[in-house]
């Protein structure tokens, strides 16, 4: 057995060497299969910035509303929104959406 093990010493070195290889590069740490998960995330990350982009221009816009040129119409619309204000004559009509 040990003699066998002597003649084949280069062959079992290489076939575990080929294995520890070939497993490292499907499942380790810089794998294949950590590649895809870290791909994955960076995609979710991209479409977070992208929304959490467009909430900022859209606050900033709002902003600008409310700043130096004072826009009277977006005013009013707040003034309806939050505090439940019509004109005389008007109806209001509150919808609420249940997600249930």
């Amino acid at each position: 057995m040990l003699r066998l093990i002597k003649r084949n010493y280069f062959l079992l070195v290489s076939i575990f060497l080929i294995f520890y290889f070939a497993f490292n590069l499907v499942s380790g740490e810089r794998g294949l299969f950590s590649f895809i998960e870290k791909k994955e995330l960076l995609s979710n990350l991209k479409k977070e910035e992208l929304s959490l982009v467009n909430k900022i221009n859209d606050l900033d816009h709002k902003n600008s509303l409310l700043s130096t040129n004072l826009d009277l119409d977006y005013v009013e619309t707040l003034i309806r929104e939050r505090f439940l204000f019509g004109k005389e004559g008007e109806t209001i009509y509150i919808i609420k959406n249940d997600e249930n």
